[in-house]
């Protein structure tokens, strides 16, 4: 899978959205900003990788939200 303009843009808006929560630290907005959560999860739920929830990564495991 690549990292197509709107899994990018998705990133951004998801940064936005955790800024408007109140989180300040810009280390951990770059680090939202970089990280291509759509990479962890299945193809299916690849767009729901960078809304602001937990998703099943397989093995029982979740991604944070």
């Amino acid at each position: 899978m690549t990292d197509s303009f709107l899994h990018k843009g998705l990133r951004k808006k998801l940064v936005e959205i955790i800024q408007q929560k109140g989180i300040k630290n810009q280390r951990v907005l770059d680090a939202v900003g970089i990280v291509k959560r759509h990479l962890f999860v299945e193809n299916f739920l690849d767009k729901r990788a960078y809304v602001d929830e937990a998703l099943p990564i397989g093995a029982g495991q979740t991604i944070s939200q």
